[in-house]
């Protein structure tokens, strides 16, 4: 009997041992977790404090590195066209006049083209190709940008001296504006054809943003549109574009950027002139291109400060861009909400 007592005694104890062990157990998982989610919170806190310290410092260096120049030249320094490091004579007026054309040629091309192309490969293109196409259209992406340059020297530039520039020059000859725009003798390099690289650049970035844009489509909105009569056409122009709208816009900022920051290849092609014109035939240059091009054989504290303060313009109309692509994403997000 005493026996007996003590096994149901044990068994009693060893009952009212076990939800105290499981709680325990439970206790030290949630102490495990918790300290787990106390070091990512801080990794991430960590990851993004540093990136503004990093943006911060560059944005410092930048200021402090143009200080010169902007206190020599002042506000004046956007307005001047002339660039003679023997005087030391500086201005930007010339690469901002470059960058910004060069760059909104790229993206009159590239644009249209690319949303086509995305358009096609998403609803017209048979399945056969649809795969190689897209293929060939991202491997466009991964292409150095100074073999685009070599390219565009070597073979696009002596392509459009012998044959495109000439034959713009000959039909727009006695068109009021378009001679003025299309003047000039056929270099075969300029700010047109550094356009044209950037434009073959920037349209792999357009394409492919678009096609997965598109490809969000719900069927169910086209085949709607489709049963009511639409053509083709007018499904893009209606339902895709009005439905991707803020994805297309992401896309074309995104080309942007990178038109506007490319340096090798049009440095091979644009000429690098300082100066001013307003055919697009003639040599120009940009602000990354001047920077590659002189940064090396910069003599003296002021020629120096002069390229650092392009760089602060560039970076400047970079975050102009930028934040005026956010403003427009988040009016176009409300508008969507409502």
């Amino acid at each position: 009997m005493a026996s007996g007592e003590r096994d149901v005694s044990e068994v009693a104890l060893k009952g009212a041992s076990a939800p105290a062990a499981a709680s325990a157990s439970r206790a030290a998982v949630l102490r495990r977790l918790r300290l787990t989610d106390t070091i990512f919170h801080g990794l991430t806190r960590g990851a993004s404090l540093a990136v503004l310290a990093l943006l911060s410092g560059v944005i410092i260096a930048l200021v402090i590195g143009a200080a010169p120049a902007l206190s020599t030249f002042g506000f004046g320094f956007l307005f001047d066209e002339s660039w003679n490091p023997v005087t030391e004579r500086f201005g930007a007026l010339a690469p901002i006049f470059g960058t910004l054309v060069t760059s909104f040629i790229a993206m009159l091309i590239a644009v249209p083209v690319g949303l086509m192309v995305a358009f096609f490969l998403t609803e017209l293109c048979p399945k056969v190709l649809r795969r190689p196409i897209g293929i060939a259209i991202e491997l466009l992406a991964g292409i150095p940008s100074i073999i685009y340059g070599i390219w565009g020297l070597f073979v696009f530039a002596p392509f459009m001296q012998e044959h495109v520039q000439p034959l713009f020059i000959n039909t727009f000859a006695n068109v009021p504006v378009l001679s003025t725009i299309f003047a000039g003798p056929p270099y075969g390099i300029g700010m047109f054809t550094a356009g044209l690289i950037l434009a073959i650049m920037v349209l792999p970035f357009v394409t492919s943003i678009s096609r997965d844009v598109f490809d969000a489509v719900p069927p169910v909105l086209k085949e709607a549109a489709y049963g009511v009569g639409c053509t083709t056409w007018e499904v893009f122009r209606y339902v895709v574009l009005p439905f991707t709208r803020v994805g297309v816009i992401g896309g074309f900022m995104l080309g942007l950027g990178r038109a506007l920051g490319e340096t090798m290849a049009v440095t091979f092609v644009i000429g690098n002139a300082h100066h001013i014109s307003a055919s697009l035939f003639a040599p120009g240059t940009t602000i990354s291109a001047s920077i590659a091009n002189e940064f090396t054989e910069a003599v003296g504290d002021l020629y120096t400060s002069s390229l650092v303060a392009l760089g602060l313009i560039l970076f400047f109309i970079t975050f102009c861009v930028l934040a005026m692509a956010r403003y427009m994403l988040m009016r176009l997000q409300r508008q969507g909400g409502k």
